[in-house]
């Protein structure tokens, strides 16, 4: 099977970093196109529209919160187009999960390259995995990548 479309989420975390960097080394020695996707999951922020027009400072907040991911996925993007890669970069809202699996699969994604942040335990069971949860869901086959700094010995 041949991989020509590598979809790489990015919260902007360490791991997630550490994956793109895995990712463009992945998609060079393939030629296949990285797509960049940023998820704003608002989820946190869930409201009714009535609710949010009835309180501006929610809707500026959720405006500077896109606006600040719109800048951070430019910079990632900018740096990665300075060393030749060819990408595709993405900015959807949504809940994470959905919006990685549904991308990959409207985008006929070959593999998906993520971070893990690696919990266990209490925030795991708290917080959920997203990358465990893309792995369940998503049709193609998900590389997790995990950063971990070398000790020094």
């Amino acid at each position: 099977m041949a991989i020509k479309r590598i979809l790489v989420p990015v919260d902007f975390s360490k791991d997630a970093l550490n994956a793109l960097r895995y990712a463009t080394h992945l998609g060079a020695a393939l030629k296949a196109e990285l797509q960049l996707l940023h998820v704003v999951d608002q989820t946190y922020l869930a409201t009714t529209p009535e609710l949010m027009m009835a309180n501006p400072k929610l809707a500026k907040l959720l405006q500077e919160q896109w606006q600040a991911a719109e800048a951070q996925l430019a910079q990632v993007a900018a740096d990665l187009a300075r060393k030749g890669r060819p990408l595709r970069r993405l900015l959807k809202r949504g809940s994470a999960v959905q919006i990685i699996v549904d991308t990959a699969k409207r985008s006929g994604v070959d593999l998906i390259v993520m971070g893990t942040h690696g919990r266990t335990g209490v925030a795991h069971a708290l917080i959920g995995s997203v990358a465990e949860r893309v792995v369940r869901m998503a049709r193609c086959p998900v590389l997790t990548v995990r950063y971990a700094p070398r000790k020094r010995q």
